[in-house]
């Protein structure tokens, strides 16, 4: 008796071990289909190796779940597409009358007029060249969230911050900025876009100029990680978190629409690497990232 109770007790203990192997692979198989579902953009459903009651009832409610995520995905690409369409048709639709309008300023300049005349129209010409820096920072921000196709090829990262920075040489010099570089010795290399990457750090150092009172530091690590910081005293923790958001502008600047760092944010993602902000301290990082 004594033997027939241990072999029954280790068909028992024996069984238990397949039905929780059974279920921590069912489990596991779960938890990476749902994961591949996330980063897909698929209509399939999760599915599962096994016949537990519990686990299928639980693969069922995330599916519904995934069908609902989908259904805002959908809503949520289907209103950006619009907000794009708007932006591409308003900046069309503004250029035309703000450059009759700049002629007529010009027409203007030749006439004779009052001190208060010169004064209002050096006011207007003002206005109407704000205007116009703006729609075209939106023809800007159209072409760029366009779904063009990107050229990848070896792309330098160590070559391209320095041909950004000198591209900046007279911006800053005529605000006292004298970049602090660290750079590796050697090239890093990436497959990218070159024109896109330039647009990329062409927008992250516009901002950086815009914030920064006279000092910026761009760091490069061997393995692909671009950092610009400086000091900017007008922003904290919440605004810098912020700057990524379209049409988002730290102060009430007639002459920006915010989208600098928003276009970079788009390309970034689309050459396949991450950008972030972060403040600390008075001053402000914007870490580039562009993995292997």
């Amino acid at each position: 008796m004594g033997w027939a109770a241990a072999a029954v007790l280790a068909a028992v203990v024996l069984a238990l071990g397949v039905k929780v192997w059974l279920l921590r692979r069912g489990a596991k198989a779960l938890r990476l289909d749902l994961s591949q579902k996330l980063r897909e953009d698929t209509n399939t459903l999760l599915s599962l190796p096994c016949r537990d009651r519990e686990l299928r009832r639980l693969a069922a409610s995330l599916n519904e779940e995934l069908r609902l995520l989908r259904k805002e995905r959908l809503r949520y690409q289907q209103g950006d597409r619009e907000l794009k369409e708007a932006v591409v048709n308003v900046s069309h639709d503004l250029r035309t009358p703000l450059t009759a309008l700049s002629g007529y300023v010009e027409l203007l300049k030749g006439e004779a007029l009052s001190p208060a005349g010169q004064r209002y129209l050096s006011q207007i010409e003002d206005r109407a060249q704000a205007m116009q820096a703006m729609t075209e920072e939106l023809f800007r921000y159209s072409l760029a969230a366009e779904e063009t196709a990107l050229t990848l090829e070896p792309v330098d990262l160590r070559a391209a911050v320095e041909e950004a920075l000198l591209s900046f040489y007279g911006a800053f010099q005529q605000k006292g900025v004298v970049p602090q570089l660290s750079l590796p010795q050697g090239p890093v290399t990436r497959q990218l876009d070159k024109a896109a990457l330039s647009r990329v750090l062409g927008n992250i150092l516009t901002n950086a100029l815009k914030y920064s009172p006279g000092e910026l530091a761009v760091a490069l690590s061997p393995a692909g990680g671009l950092t610009f910081s400086n000091p900017a005293p007008g922003l904290d923790p919440v605004s810098a978190g912020r700057l990524f958001h379209r049409f988002y502008t730290v102060e009430s600047s007639a002459q920006s629409t915010g989208l600098g760092l928003s276009i970079a944010r788009e390309l970034t993602q689309r050459l396949g690497g991450t950008i972030s902000a972060r403040w600390e301290s008075g001053r402000l990082q914007v870490e580039l990232t562009f993995p292997e």
